[in-house]
């Protein structure tokens, strides 16, 4: 008997594959965030970020200067766990897969993390403007939140509140300024599916204080395959 699967079933297996293959839980993942010194987090400009940024609740991007804060290694495939607070009013993001920090916006792939309560292309758990959430599992402003962003390959998914959210397969994306349905989005001179697959992950600021901790990041072994 042969069974055929609805789209949103298909997406759900890929999420739980892509979990099962670099592990969702915290073995083998490694903190990747020192609250004291905040060593290992650069600026747009490579210079290290300051220690006025890390702050007690956490990594705050708001006030650096720079449109992201970013881990000084560039990774492709991965799972990164971490906490992140908004206070009202706030529009940032997590950049991945960034090829270069003088255009991030251009060369990467944001995360939407927005106080706004609804399931749109820029909402919270969005690919930005890109793949809408199915549902939006953000908690109210001064709460915490847990995300995962699980990239393997082509196929990335996020993670929120323990709800997966949001899902893409890159090979899709192939065309300059459209989603795979052929409708438009902003980014009109890139192709998605063509960036690198490699690259700077980070936080925003776009003018909002917000917080980061808890941040942890587990890579497949050098021998294990990745579809």
């Amino acid at each position: 008997m042969r069974i055929n699967f609805s789209r949103d079933l298909r997406c759900g297996l890929v999420g739980l594959a892509l979990c099962v293959l670099l592990g969702a839980d915290d073995q083998g993942s490694r903190s990747i965030y020192d609250d004291a010194s905040g060593k290992g987090w650069i600026l747009c400009d490579q210079k290290p970020l300051p220690k006025a940024f890390v702050q007690p609740e956490g990594l705050n991007p708001h006030g650096t200067g720079s449109y992201l804060v970013v881990h000084e290694k560039k990774v492709g495939d991965y799972v990164l766990d971490f906490d992140y607070k908004l206070t009202g009013g706030c529009n940032s993001g997590v950049f991945i897969r960034g090829s270069d920090l003088n255009d991030p916006v251009n060369t990467g792939i944001e995360v939407a993390l927005d106080d706004t309560t609804g399931s749109g292309m820029h909402d919270p758990g969005a690919f930005y403007d890109l793949v809408a959430p199915r549902t939006n599992a953000q908690k109210p402003v001064g709460e915490w939140n847990q995300m995962t962003i699980t990239a393997s390959g082509a196929k990335i998914s996020v993670t929120l509140n323990g709800a997966e959210v949001s899902t893409i397969n890159l090979d899709e994306w192939n065309a300059p300024g459209k989603r795979p349905d052929g409708s438009e989005h902003k980014f009109s001179n890139v192709a998605i599916g063509k960036l690198p697959r490699v690259g700077y992950f980070g936080f925003q600021d776009h003018g909002s204080d917000c917080w980061f901790k808890n941040i942890k990041l587990k890579e497949p072994a050098p021998h294990q395959a990745v579809p």
